[in-house]
């Protein structure tokens, strides 16, 4: 059993890519529906211990935009295995004062998804716990243009008002004033992690080795960790040596540090 003596070591933020339900199943002759399945227990048990260990935040990656492109099938019971699952484990969520969140385009999901996901997450909002944040609907490119289409509105707005002015290097065209105050920060506040501290360790199961789209510009320097085991299989102990090997590394930053 792996310890985590020092919880002032431990990452803040982990974010998980929870890949392999269907390849589980597969292995087991059995359809991808339980591996689906399969794979929301194991989101319970994962919960649960990193409210044990002290984790202030996980996001999972929950429904990508790229996953609507999955046969209508899969997807209706992705959607319907979702809102069971929210329904089945409230009490337990509560009890253990987790908050859920959620990042993604709340819009794009189907009424009753939305409407249960949101009675949850008002209800857990006053939840000290966990920070448990559900990327649902959700695409790191999608977030940044959307972050972007919201400035350009802003700023487009406040032109009706007669602050844009002509540029003649231009030719003409309309320039914005004040683009200049648009920074790394400012720009984060449009994105659907705003008031989310960016990802200390990124887990992938499944034994792929890339993003797949995922938290692109919060895991500019967040550590990687990638291990073989489908999504379903992955246990605490699991989670532990992630957290260890977080430890072991040096976080620069960019920066040089005296060893």
């Amino acid at each position: 059993m792996v310890e985590i003596r020092n919880k002032q070591e431990l990452p803040r933020h982990v974010a998980i890519i929870m890949d392999g339900n269907g390849r589980w199943a597969k292995e087991r002759g059995l359809e991808r529906y339980h591996g689906h399945k399969k794979g929301v227990e194991t989101v319970k048990k994962i919960v649960r211990a990193c409210g044990e260990i002290g984790i202030d935040y996980l996001t999972l990656y929950t429904f990508s935009s790229e996953n609507w492109k999955r046969p209508k099938e899969e997807v209706d019971l992705l959607m319907s295995l979702m809102v069971d699952a929210i329904v089945r484990e409230e009490a337990e969520l509560l009890e253990q004062n987790v908050r859920v969140l959620m990042i993604g385009d709340f819009a794009s999901l189907p009424e009753k998804v939305r409407e249960t996901l949101q009675k949850l997450i008002d209800k857990t909002s006053v939840n000290t716990g966990v920070k448990l944040v559900l990327a649902l609907s959700y695409g790191a490119r999608w977030e940044i243009v959307n972050a972007a289409k919201r400035i350009a509105s802003e700023l487009l707005d406040k032109g009706k008002d007669g602050e844009l002015s002509r540029s003649e290097e231009l030719g003409g065209a309309k320039e914005i004033e004040g683009v200049e105050c648009i920074d790394e920060g400012s720009f984060s506040h449009y994105l659907t992690t705003d008031g989310i501290p960016d990802p200390d360790l990124l887990i992938r199961t499944g034994g792929e080795c890339r993003l797949s789209n995922f938290l692109l510009w919060q895991s500019a320097y967040t550590e990687l960790y990638f291990i073989d085991k489908f999504w379903p299989d992955f246990e605490k102990e699991d989670l532990l040596l992630a957290v260890r090997n977080f430890k072991g590394r040096e976080r620069r930053f960019g920066e040089l540090k005296n060893k």
